[in-house]
């Protein structure tokens, strides 16, 4: 195993996911982070850790197979609408989640559109391969999962602080519910994801 290209491709991976161009990709690890609160974080590295394994799938068979994925400009439409349907899974079950009874349905969901985010890697990454794929996947993927902990954890910690500002307008109206600040946020978060994903749905549609 060659630890320099691995190293080399994991360095490609966390700058391809923390850089401005990855924007929706970061969006939507954002609406996959605003279910959680910062003591789940186990939780949310469980579903981070789905996605990751779903677009890693797709940049195998975009290697071994080339030519198999769809056209990039469907890719580029899919994207956003993965980032759609995962705030609007927020807004439908925020009730649901706090009774956790659906986490392996979510890791199911983040696995799915990992494959459809995987394709959008895939461009991007083929180019940069020279005989043997097993460590550029290694190293692309460690560096993904890496800048996708870090995005997460970031993610997380904002909610965090937004979630203890919401506490202290419960204490003052007492009639309100311990959860309610909670499922304002993740309603009023995942509100705005679902709206730049239309918009960006709406803006690459490929007709």
């Amino acid at each position: 195993m060659d630890f320099t290209t691995i190293q080399s491709f994991a360095s490609l991976g966390f700058g391809h996911i923390t850089a401005p161009g990855a924007l929706d990709h970061i969006l939507f690890l954002v609406a996959l982070a605003a279910i959680y609160r910062w003591n789940e974080w186990r939780q949310a590295l469980v579903v981070i850790t789905a996605f990751t394994v779903g677009h890693s799938i797709t940049l195998a068979v975009a290697v071994l197979r080339p030519g198999s994925l769809p056209d990039p400009g469907i890719v580029e439409f899919l994207i956003p609408l993965t980032i759609l349907a995962t705030g609007v899974e927020n807004i439908f079950t925020r009730g649901v989640v706090e009774r956790r009874i659906h986490a392996g349905r979510r890791a199911m969901l983040a696995g799915v559109f990992g494959l459809v985010h995987g394709a959008g890697f895939a461009g991007y990454l083929t180019e940069l391969f020279s005989g043997s794929i097993a460590a550029p996947l290694l190293g692309f993927n460690i560096g993904i999962e890496f800048g996708q902990a870090l995005v997460i954890a970031f993610a997380i910690a904002v909610l965090g602080v937004i979630d203890r500002g919401l506490r202290v307008v419960v204490v003052r109206y007492p009639m309100s519910q311990p959860s309610s600040g909670f499922r304002l946020r993740v309603a009023s978060v995942s509100f705005v994801v679902c709206v730049m994903g239309a918009l960006w749905a709406v803006e690459r549609a490929p007709w």
